[in-house]
């Protein structure tokens, strides 16, 4: 028991070091571009750049920024948005937070639910043309990247066929297909390829060949004996594909026109929105760290041998 909590105690000090190591290189970063939050293409009057420069503190020294947005960060108050001047980072954060999950959430699933079944149905008939068909398809998938998927998707169903709406978000499922659709594909395509190789090299193992000389059925040896070590790879690359799924809403709410927080970062970036960029970049880090702690206690469940590692 002491041992469990020194190492979480450990592993919580350690978050939160590399959390304030991602914030502070993104602050400077961001402070080291080209630019400010308030350049256009016609000058303002003095005045007027000298009172903005003095609301958001950018006439301050830089560590004088850096220790009140710290400050500020460390009693929950991610600042006021340079580029939306009518709401906080806070409420930006809150209202595109919950579509970026749902749309995740759902490409995961939709990764999961058909990867995993697609790699142990290709698993089973190994060398067949259905293999070869479904590896084919994986390997176009993992190809074609999610901003050309996403267009396409949009020319075939929302164009062409005209089923789904091009773009936008209403929080209606027919705003939410291809949305999801798009994340999901390279995900789903790994999955599949993932699951099949695992479980091809786990039918492979000598107590599995035991077994099947003992004259059990192939159904018993794949759902009793075969799958469960065969998926542990599956829930370690769970971690990653959470990040991607993160990481490529950036690019997926861009093309569809959906306010979550991917697309709130790119517009930030684009506008020198720092304490937007900023709150978005803690928001993910904090996402990260708790996706890697639940895949880790996924493995542990399914793999009791890792508690000792």
């Amino acid at each position: 028991m002491l041992v469990a909590a020194r190492r979480w105690t450990a592993r919580l000090l350690e978050t939160l070091l590399t959390l304030w190591l991602l914030a502070t290189l993104c602050f400077l970063l961001l402070r080291a571009a080209p630019g400010g939050p308030f350049d256009a293409e016609k000058a303002a009057p003095p005045e007027v750049e000298a009172a903005l420069a003095a609301q958001y503190r950018l006439d301050q020294s830089l560590p004088a920024q850096y220790g009140h947005w710290l400050a500020d960060v460390l009693r929950g108050d991610l600042g006021p948005s340079f580029q939306y001047p009518d709401y906080t980072v806070n409420e930006l954060l809150a209202a595109s937070l919950p579509i970026t999950l749902v749309n995740g959430g759902l490409a995961l699933m939709l990764a999961l639910g058909l990867g995993v079944p697609l790699g142990v149905w290709a698993a089973l008939r190994a060398g067949r043309w259905t293999d070869r068909l479904l590896m084919f398809g994986a390997g176009l998938g993992l190809a074609v990247p999610k901003f050309v998927a996403a267009p396409l998707l949009i020319l075939v169903f929302a164009v062409m066929l005209q089923w789904l709406p091009a773009g936008g978000w209403d929080g209606g499922w027919r705003s939410t297909v291809l949305p999801v659709i798009a994340l999901a594909l390279p995900n789903l395509a790994y999955c599949a390829r993932l699951t099949r190789a695992s479980l091809l090299e786990v039918l492979g193992a000598d107590y599995l060949r035991a077994a099947r000389g003992r004259g059990l059925s192939e159904a018993r040896l794949l759902f009793a004996h075969a799958l469960r070590p065969g998926l542990l790879p599956v829930v370690a690359w769970l971690s990653p594909a959470l990040i991607n799924v993160v990481s490529g809403s950036a690019v997926v709410e861009q093309v569809f026109g959906i306010p979550g927080i991917g697309r709130y970062f790119v517009q930030g970036a684009l506008n020198r929105d720092y304490t937007l960029v900023l709150g978005v970049v803690l928001v993910v880090g904090v996402a990260i760290v708790l996706i890697n702690a639940l895949v880790d206690a996924a493995r542990v469940r399914l793999d009791p041998r890792l508690r000792d590692g």
